[in-house]
């Protein structure tokens, strides 16, 4: 059986408002035999789904790509629906037959100076600046509708109403970019919510990103000084008459209920204010201004947008040795609490939001700083009422009641987690239940701060793109979610916010306004955190094989190369500027937030690793020329480094952790210095008895450097630790996410200052790349990217007697895990996709026992066996599920 599966557009299902001028198309092969490959496909396009009139058609293609596929010739129309389906045929000449029709809608795809809706913007009269205004028009419907589509953006925040119901299902809309040079709008179809006759559109109005408080400098306006809506309504009629619905001087604005909305302070609803959106009080009503505002800068929605992903019941009700009563929602999540009260009008209630308790159980807001995370609700009376916040979202585990009543019913709360919709791809699991609550800290902290762009935390008065922490952590999310839509948006936003010199910001989209004293002359490009110019696309990349996203990315990660080469006298030691170093490491100086390791050192090792990315970039790109220039520019930076920083006898000049691990991770020495290096890693980690002291630089790449060396059972070591500092300290202290300081909380229950501690930051988390790569072994082939060649080497160690993961690739799921048996054995199971082949690794195996679902296969031809490495067998095969069995031998070649 051979079948075509999860047909995609632009990596989605069914996407609707695209504006990319050539749409690639993916899907999976599903067979119930081995070694799958597509050998080619056919791909049909019609506006229908029975697919009556066919308007585009490949024909059968010789080719077995079925992951980004562009259709060449087509050139697809603005706002048009095209529906597609695809056969395929293997190798065994299997046909799949024709896949059931998925769908893709272009955008309006015009320039963006063409919209005929105007800005329009909330004539206040006395308003107060904080409150959100609303807005509506009345318009009228006598012929049947065939398709109606909308099309909005806001400077600030918007939420559409059409006919008494919410429009979409998409929240914080038109999410954070570089508003001055790219904004979103977002694309609806709402044919089912209109109806002959009187109908009426409305939109409330929020302060967002735009115009609300960002950075702890506490500052409004960082963008504009009014809100304003965008916005077209398209009907197409079933005569084929077309009418554009579009904001302009004919809407009306009012007070709405939402006295305050503020992504920092949380938000102010007065319920008495409510109004039905055809309320007939005139008086309440203005006409709205038209606002003067660019419309060349609006592109369409990039990124998935941020949506109510899950929910959440309270598990207890507690009250604090103050006397507070708190709700405990057993987990730190990040979103908001939906509840419903009966009471009198005019009756106020207030959540107050907190991530943990102190260590004498009270509710603990400091480390929130300015920002306030509080909800103030007054009621309207008459009845239970439902209330949930619009424009806000708050980071929280615990929510402090006031003016509720004395018996509160938990089951009249709810907590509603919103980040960007990404689907979930990877799962692990192992034999440790701390490792395993360990793994589940990792993946909240991404839901907690992937909400539109990857913040360092959801509660305090920051919540910023940070470059640095999203390179340190994306491998890391891919393998959770599918990050491609996340960080394509996310890219382009780093791309304009990138300087003339190639200089990147330290956080995306920029706020220049935040850079403190003592920073620095710049305000931008440090090392490791700029460098995620570089990084991000490449992980992307090997992750989903998006060359597409490489290629517009290049010219980027060039300029930044080049920033750095202007840097200084020596073009090839990065030695002079700020640097935030090995940021919170352990080894710090007191009443310093950066590690011990030299800064220079920490960014000649990216500037030398960012150099080797960009040439394997120009490689897959095929500009030769390019990698040329780019081979001997690492070489002389390797050489500079090494006479910097590598003594005659073969040792580091830094003697730190974080120094040895980025040495040996970014390939900076010789054979000789490389061993006596890996060497005094070990002899480091034993002078803090098997603890690590690295900070945001040094900590992603521990473990993995452990295990390539040989030294694995000291990455389990540190894994497993369970005092501090350690992953597994947070775990044992109650951690649900993962924390900012490996001391956030100390063990006698005192916390680190208030000023900088966040329970929800998730840099250190990037140890789950680690649980996936090494532990499970399933590892991408960056020479045949996004898993068109998967790589299965798992790295058993002491104090797991399994592991187990699962990743959905782009062309299916992977799935790799291990478990020792008695008697010395070993087994691994395996599955790859369709369309794929793999590499299999059987770590510790006596080749002569190898067993494949209980049958020896060395003397098989099924199976293609490598060069074997170290105690390792290594085999190619091609798709399909495996289970071998063998006996392990140790590492001197004797059984075990």
């Amino acid at each position: 059986m051979l079948k075509i599966s999860d047909l995609r557009c632009e990596y989605r299902l069914n996407p609707i408002g695209l504006d990319v001028k050539s749409p690639r198309l993916s899907w999976k092969l599903e067979s119930d035999r081995r070694n799958c490959i597509q050998a080619s496909y056919h791909v049909q396009l019609s506006h229908t789904p029975d697919f009556a009139v066919i308007i585009w058609d490949s024909q059968e293609l010789t080719s077995d790509q079925s992951v980004h596929v562009e259709l060449e010739g087509f050139q697809p129309a603005a706002r048009t629906r095209y529906f597609y389906r695809v056969q395929v045929w293997d190798t065994f000449e299997n046909s799949s037959g024709w896949s059931d029709a998925a769908y893709f809608e272009m955008g309006r795809m015009e320039l963006s100076t063409d919209w005929t809706g105007k800005w329009i913007t909330a004539n206040r009269s006395g308003e107060p600046e904080s409150s959100c205004p609303r807005m509506r028009r009345f318009f009228h419907i006598v012929k049947p509708v065939l398709r109606a589509t909308i099309y909005a953006t806001a400077l600030g925040m918007y939420e559409l109403h059409l006919n008494h119901t919410r429009v979409g299902e998409d929240y914080f809309t038109p999410g954070w970019t570089t508003y001055s040079k790219r904004l979103q709008y977002q694309t609806y179809e709402v044919t089912h919510q209109l109806k002959t006759g009187e109908n009426v559109l409305g939109a409330y109005l929020g302060d967002g990103w735009y115009l609300g408080h960002l950075g702890w400098k506490i500052e409004r306006e960082n963008y504009g000084s009014t809100s304003a809506l965008l916005m077209e309504l398209h009907i197409r009629y079933v005569d084929g008459s077309e009418e554009i619905i579009g904001s302009n001087e004919e809407w009306s604005t009012a007070p709405s209920a939402i006295r305050m909305s503020d992504i920092y302070m949380g938000e102010t609803y007065d319920a008495r204010m409510e109004s039905d959106w055809g309320d007939q009080c005139q008086g309440a009503w203005l006409p709205a201004q038209v606002l003067s505002y660019p419309k060349d800068i609006i592109v369409a929605q990039e990124n998935v947008p941020v949506m109510q992903i899950e929910q959440l019941q309270p598990i207890a009700l507690l009250t604090t040795p103050q006397g507070d009563r708190i709700l405990d929602m057993g987990q730190n999540m990040v979103g908001w609490v939906r509840f419903s009260i009966e009471g009198d009008a005019g009756w106020a209630v207030e959540l107050h939001h907190a991530e943990i308790l102190d260590h004498q159980g009270n509710f603990y807001i400091d480390n929130l700083r300015a920002a306030k995370q509080r909800i103030h609700y007054t009621l309207k009376g008459g009845g239970m009422e439902t209330y949930e916040p619009h424009f806000t979202f708050q980071g929280f585990r615990y929510v402090k009641l006031i003016g509720f009543p004395e018996e509160v019913v938990l089951d009249q709360f709810t907590g509603v987690v919103l980040h960007s919709s990404m689907e979930r791809t990877g799962h692990f699991s192992c034999s440790s239940p701390l490792v395993n609550q360990l793994h589940h800290n990792i993946l909240w902290g991404q839901k907690g701060n992937f909400v539109d762009v990857p913040t360092d935390c959801p509660q305090r008065d920051e919540r910023l793109g940070w470059t640095g922490d999203a390179q340190m952590f994306i491998r890391t999310s891919a393998y959770l979610m599918n990050t491609a839509p996340f960080f394509t948006k996310w890219l382009r936003d780093l791309r304009a916010e990138q300087g003339e010199d190639g200089g990147v910001p330290f956080f995306v989209p920029d706020l220049k306004s935040l850079i403190p004293e003592g920073w620095g002359e710049t305000s931008h490009s440090s090392s490791a955190w700029g460098d995620a110019a570089v990084i991000c696309p490449w992980v992307i990349y090997e992750m989903y094989g998006d060359m597409r996203l490489l290629k517009e990315q290049y010219e980027s990660m060039q300029r930044w190369i080049a920033y750095i080469y202007d840097q200084g006298e020596n073009v090839f030691l990065w030695n002079t500027g700020f640097h935030f170093g090995d940021w919170l490491a352990l080894d710090s100086k007191p009443g310093s937030y950066v590690g011990a390791t030299d800064i220079h050192y920490v960014a000649t090792a990216f500037y030398a690793y960012s150099v080797s990315l960009t040439r394997k970039a120009a490689a897959a790109l095929g500009k030769l020329e390019d990698v040329k220039v780019y081979d001997e520019l690492h070489r002389n930076i390797v050489k500079a480094f090494q006479d910097e920083y590598v003594t005659t006898a073969g040792r580091l000049s830094v003697p730190t952790q974080t120094a040895h691990v980025l040495a040996l991770q970014f390939d900076l020495l010789e054979t000789s210095a490389s061993k006596r290096v890996a060497a005094q890693l070990t002899e480091l980690l034993k002078e803090t008895q098997n603890h690590l002291t690295t900070g945001f630089v040094g900590t992603p790449y521990l473990n993995p450097v452990l295990s390539d060396m040989g030294r694995n059972d000291l990455a389990y070591e540190l894994l497993l630790q369970e005092g501090y500092p350690s992953w597994l300290y947070q775990v044992t202290q109650g951690a649900t996410t993962m924390w900012e300081h490996w001391d956030g909380m100390r063990e006698d229950g005192s916390l680190w200052s208030a000023d900088m501690n966040s329970f929800n930051h998730y840099a250190y988390g990037a140890i789950g790349e680690w649980l996936y790569r090494y532990v499970a072994g399933i590892q991408p082939d960056e020479k045949q990217p996004g898993f068109k060649k998967v790589r299965i080497k798992p790295y058993p160690g002491p104090g797991l007697e399994w592991a187990e993961a699962s990743f959905e690739s782009m062309y299916g799921q992977v799935k790799s895990s291990w478990r020792r048996q008695t008697h010395g054995e070993m087994e691994l199971c395996v599955q790859i996709p369709a369309n794929t082949r793999a590499e299999i690794h059987l770590p510790h195996a006596d080749r002569r026992t190898i067993k494949e679902n209980g049958s020896l296969i060395h003397q098989s031809a099924d199976y293609v066996f490598l060069n074997k490495s170290g105690t390792d067998v290594a085999m190619t095969v091609g798709s399909g599920k495996y289970r071998f069995t063998y006996r392990m031998i140790t590492e001197e070649g004797e059984c075990s």
